[in-house]
């Protein structure tokens, strides 16, 4: 299973679950999604729970917040996480702040999906990365870096009782396939992975470049080179009990991620 199919399969069987989980967005009925992340959804589950919206990424951001205050568990995409630029309000002040705002009264169990990255030349609008923009309390960021990942990710994102932005790599979509289970299993959140075992030094990585770490690693294997690999999953806030664990047990570390170009 690729990771689309994936992350569509986490969808379906949620909505399935809880009748409070809903999907809305720019084209995420009618089309299934620029991706078709949601292919099928609209057919399956009617148009009150798969919602196609207009163009305006800050008004899919602040009804979802809505949607969490009445009771709902909204799946928000913004087509492109370039274009979350516009509901940098609601997503930062808004939404990540409502739980403190209240006193801990309120909580707002939304997550934002949105794919990010370079791969297909797309410019300002649909190749950036712009996860770092995003940190701010009250608020996770989650970047899988496989089907298997996503899936289970994307589930405890959706069981979480506050907002998660869940960021996929366009390049990861279809680049490879792997097992994906039937039926529900959690990926806890804020808990990194050690996707390679290492001793001399250690990288720190997420999303697409677990996969370029991989390969390099192999390469660095044939040369004496013994490369860990830990894939943070939650890149805020940081599992700093891992990081720092790895840190000392290789005494070398390399931050590996993918940033952005202008000339």
């Amino acid at each position: 299973m690729n990771m689309v199919a994936a992350l569509r399969s986490c969808l379906t069987e949620e909505m399935e679950r809880d009748e409070r989980v809903m999907v809305l967005g720019e084209d995420v009925g009618q089309k299934g999604g620029v991706f078709l992340v949601t292919d099928g959804l609209r057919k399956r589950f009617g148009e009150t729970r798969v919602i196609d919206t207009p163009l305006a990424e800050s008004s899919i951001a602040g009804v979802s917040l809505g949607l969490a205050l009445a009771g709902k568990r909204p799946v928000a995409e913004m087509q492109f996480a370039d274009f979350a630029h516009m509901a940098f309000n609601q997503i930062t002040n808004e939404i990540a702040k409502f739980r403190y705002r209240s006193d801990g009264d309120w909580s707002v169990p939304i997550v934002i999906r949105a794919p990010f990255g370079g791969h297909a030349h797309g410019a300002l609008y649909h190749s950036q990365s712009i996860e770092a923009r995003f940190a701010t309390p009250g608020l996770k960021i989650v970047i899988p870096s496989s089907p298997y990942e996503a899936k289970g990710l994307l589930l405890a994102s959706i069981r979480d009782p506050d907002p998660v932005l869940f960021f996929e790599h366009k390049r990861l979509y279809r680049m490879f396939k792997e097992p994906v289970p039937k039926g529900e299993y959690l990926i806890p959140l804020q808990v990194a992975r050690t996707a390679r075992d290492g001793t001399d030094i250690s990288v720190f990585c997420y999303g697409l470049m677990v996969s370029y770490a991989q390969e390099a690693a192999k390469t660095l294997d044939g040369e004496g080179v013994s490369v860990e690999i830990v894939d943070l999953r939650t890149v805020y806030p940081l599992d700093r009990e891992a990081i720092i664990a790895s840190a000392r047990k290789t005494g070398k570390c390399l931050v590996l991620y993918e940033d952005n170009l202008s000339v």
